[in-house]
This record gives C-alpha cells, sequence and structure tokens, in this order.
C-alpha cells in the first residue's frame, strides 16, 4: 500500500513593511516631481509606488513545492528520490549555513527576512550539488512532506 504523499507550499512573500517602503519610494518620486505640478506629483507617487510595489512583489514570488515526486524550490527541481536527510535550522544555526558553514557548490534559496530553513542533503552521485539549503517560514512541515513524498516514491515489494 502507497502512502500519498502530502503536498506542500510554501510562498515566501516580502514582509508588510516592504510595502510601506514601496509607499515612501512613490512618495520620494513625487517630492522629485513636485517642481512640475501636481499632475507629475500624482503620476510620480503612483508610478513610484506601483513600481516598486513590483520589485517587492517579485522578490517575495518564489515558491517551495513538493509535489508529484518532486522538491521544486524557486527554479529547481530536484526528484526526492535524490534527497537525503533534512536538518530543520534554527535562527542562528540557519544564519550560520548562510555564512561561514556554506558550501559554494551548495543551492541556495535565501530569504534574509525569513530567519528559520531546512538544510536537505542531495544523495544523487552524478550531482555535484552537496544539499540545499532553503529559507521556510514552517522547516517541520516540510521536512514531513519530503518523508511522505520519499515514501510514496519508493516501489513497493513484489
Amino acid at each position: 500500500m502507497q502512502l500519498s504523499a502530502q503536498p506542500y507550499e510554501e510562498r515566501l512573500t516580502a514582509p508588510r513593511s516592504w510595502w510601506l517602503i514601496s509607499f515612501l519610494v512613490g512618495v520620494s518620486f513625487a517630492l522629485i516631481l513636485l517642481p512640475f505640478g501636481i499632475l507629475p506629483t500624482l503620476g510620480g507617487l503612483v508610478g513610484g509606488t506601483a513600481a516598486a510595489a513590483v520589485v517587492a512583489s517579485s522578490y517575495g514570488s518564489v515558491r517551495i513545492r513538493v509535489v508529484g515526486g518532486d522538491l521544486i524550490a524557486g527554479e529547481a527541481k530536484v526528484p526526492v528520490t535524490a534527497l537525503g536527510s533534512a536538518e530543520i535550522l534554527d535562527a542562528e544555526e540557519a544564519r550560520a549555513w548562510r555564512t561561514h558553514k556554506a558550501d559554494t557548490r551548495a543551492f541556495l534559496l535565501l530569504r534574509a527576512y525569513i530567519p528559520t530553513a531546512l538544510r536537505v542533503e542531495v544523495t544523487d552521485p552524478a550531482d555535484p550539488t552537496p544539499y540545499l539549503y532553503l529559507s521556510t517560514r514552517e522547516p517541520q512541515r516540510l521536512a514531513d512532506a519530503l518523508v511522505a513524498a520519499r515514501a510514496a516514491a519508493k516501489p513497493e515489494p513484489a
């Protein structure tokens, strides 16, 4: 009997403060255009806010998913059968793996505004990537989803 793996999906959205910063970018554009009149000022406010919001939204649109036997993290797509153990990293340990413990060959999906992470070993001998570092707000749930997906991907004994 195969277990049905629970799909996992997380969007690493930008923090709320970034939306305030987007508005402040619009205000600064408005102030720059203030000498040219009220319409350019309003255009600067709307245009600057919209441009900054698009940048914040696109940076925060990266997703981590475990679906159909694959881990999809940003642009990386790795079969769960090529992954080994997962280590949950608290804020201090995550910072260490982003800095002095980091391997330059590793795949890093970093978001500095997310303090916790999951480090997953890559066991595929053909892949030079030693591990995946994934910033996540729910590292335990992601680790559980990977375990369930690996269990579901194993062939049943005959």
